[in-house]
């Protein structure tokens, strides 16, 4: 914090980052919420007026404008709001596809989620327990607005993650009720991301003696290249995948450079199962394969 002619001018705080586990932890000591499926974002409310932040600090008031003028009518003088800009679907769920789109052009759609707080009226509250931080930030935030609260979900985390699952969402993130805010990766904070199955267009096969293979895989349609995903096919499948490729043996695509890769032509679709709400595939597994 800096001090500032007629009050105080408060600086950016690098988040808190959860760590990717495969499972919810087991306990009472956790509260979880849904990880929604946007961009991280900060709220600043000091002697300047509102100013809004990307995860790594690039300043996006502008961008977020009618936000911005919602944070504007919250009842405080000053304060940092830790939290997720989403667009939702017809479903109401938070849809990542969009959100782009909205940024520049549809300011209307955007929402601000949030569920952290970590500066109200000239206190710092990150030594406070996250519980009692949150409970400051739901009595702050109006029903009904641009700018919502992020609610725990109450129950069992494993069932709670199934909800999550079968509901189509990105996953959850379980949180340590009596942790304090500290920037950087912790523990205190995990997330649990859910699998999606979709089909991608086989680029090629990557194959090094002793190492374990991949698929190289295109977004259907463009042709982007989104990752390799490992390939778990049982042998029979395997020995099937490889003479399909060498049957179809093509050129690399758009320069692209990649040792021990036979180059497929397009044709050949992979079922592909990966984490849920990445831009690029991530713990990526192929699951079976077909030709277009």
């Amino acid at each position: 914090m800096r001090e500032h002619a007629g009050g105080t001018r408060l600086d950016f705080i690098e988040p808190l980052m959860p760590t990717l586990v495969d499972k919810p932890p087991e306990g009472d000591g956790w509260l979880h919420e849904v990880k929604f499926d946007g961009y991280r974002t900060q709220f600043i409310i000091d002697v300047d007026g509102v100013r809004i932040f990307t995860r790594r600090g690039l300043d996006w008031t502008a961008k977020y404008s009618n936000l911005a003028k919602a944070a504007r009518d919250l009842d405080v003088e000053s304060a940092i709001i830790d939290g997720e800009v989403i667009v939702t679907n017809e479903a109401g769920l938070s849809d990542f596809r969009p959100l782009r789109k909205a940024i520049t052009s549809r300011q209307h759609d955007l929402y601000f989620v949030a569920f952290d707080l970590l500066h109200l009226n000239g206190y710092d509250l990150r030594d406070m327990p996250l519980e009692d931080r949150r409970e400051i930030l739901q009595a702050m935030i109006p029903a009904g607005g641009r700018i919502q609260f992020s609610q725990a979900l109450p129950g069992d985390a494993k069932a709670i993650f199934e909800l999550v699952d079968r509901a189509g969402l990105e996953g959850m993130v379980s949180k340590r009720k009596d942790s304090v805010y500290r920037s950087g990766n912790s523990t205190a904070w995990l997330k649990i991301k859910a699998y999606s199955v979709d089909e991608y267009e086989l680029l090629g096969v990557e194959r090094e003696p002793g190492k374990p293979a991949f698929a190289l895989m295109a977004e259907r349609g463009t042709g982007r290249y989104v990752g390799s995903a490992f390939i778990t096919l049982n042998r029979e499948m395997r020995e099937r995948l490889w003479q399909r490729v060498q049957e179809h043996a093509g050129a690399a695509p758009n320069g692209m450079k990649r040792p021990a890769t036979q180059w497929v032509k397009p044709g050949l679709i992979g079922r592909v199962k990966h984490l849920r709400g990445e831009d690029d595939l991530r713990h990526a597994s192929l699951q079976d394969f077909r030709e277009e």
